[in-house]
């Protein structure tokens, strides 16, 4: 069995490292994959779009998610499992439903309550290494969820607001979703919106931006435009993103997460 962890713990400090001790107590012989700890903090969405993007290329299994703003407060800590049997551990801020979603939707929702799948006493700040750790440790090791607490409707869960592009005759509007640690900024649009507009490779486009207007390059990778050159391109998860060839689009552009972009396509 194996658990697949991401989280916006970063790794200058021992969080990260505290939670794979608490596992390995647990279960010392599970597998853990850090899918990445890299998530920018308090950024919900980031994590739930990563956590969705990355399901299919790992094994079914326990994912165990922390990206959690609210820790402490009244947001219920959760375990699910989705249709295909992925299980996803971690808080009730719409962090874990994406990729349930993604796996073929949420079949089973528990709250972590039960105090024996727990450490004692529970930090009021770090339900990583107290609540969740553990429960997914316990459920990796074959604990069945309805141990871990009682079960939930589905549709009482938080769910992220998800925007959707406006597409246009030429012109598709969108949002910045989130920014990678180059610069490449994701949007809300897929692959297909792009090229069901017309914009093939090589297609020169405006970019309405929050600080102006900047033209493009719709390209298959960064390599065909010179440096600088800003690209319009379909990323490896079928996203369409804007990225600075050897550059960041976010520093170049001023674009952050939720900003506004037009693609003008005439």
């Amino acid at each position: 069995m194996f658990i697949a962890f991401l989280t916006d713990f970063g790794l200058q400090d021992d969080f990260v490292g505290t939670c794979h001790g608490v596992i390995k107590r647990i279960a010392p012989d599970v597998q853990i994959i850090d899918v990445t700890h890299g998530i920018e903090p308090h950024q919900v969405l980031q994590g739930a779009l990563v956590l969705a993007a990355t399901l299919p290329y790992m094994p079914v299994g326990v994912h165990l998610a922390v990206v959690d703003p609210g820790v402490g407060s009244a947001r219920r800590p959760l375990a699910l499992r989705d249709q295909e049997g992925h299980v996803f551990v971690g808080p009730d801020n719409g962090l874990l439903i994406p990729a349930a979603e993604a796996g073929g939707g949420v079949v089973a929702a528990h709250e972590l309550v039960n105090p024996e799948y727990a450490l004692q006493p529970v930090s009021r700040t770090f339900h990583g290494r107290d609540l969740f750790a553990p429960a997914a440790a316990y459920i990796a090791t074959g604990v069945p969820l309805d141990e871990l607490g009682p079960p939930l409707d589905p549709e009482v869960l938080v769910r992220l607001g998800l925007p959707n592009p406006e597409v246009e005759a030429a012109r598709i509007g969108a949002r910045a979703l989130y920014v990678d640690r180059f610069g490449n900024v994701q949007l809300n649009v897929a692959g297909s919106h792009l090229a069901g507009a017309g914009a093939e490779p090589g297609r020169r486009v405006r970019l309405e931006l929050p600080h102006g207007t900047r033209m493009a390059v719709v390209a298959r990778t960064f390599a065909d435009v010179p440096t600088g050159e800003v690209v319009l391109y379909e990323d490896s998860y079928g996203n369409v993103a804007i990225a600075v060839s050897r550059g960041s689009a976010a520093a170049a552009l001023g674009l952050g997460a939720g900003d506004p972009v037009w693609i003008d396509l005439n």
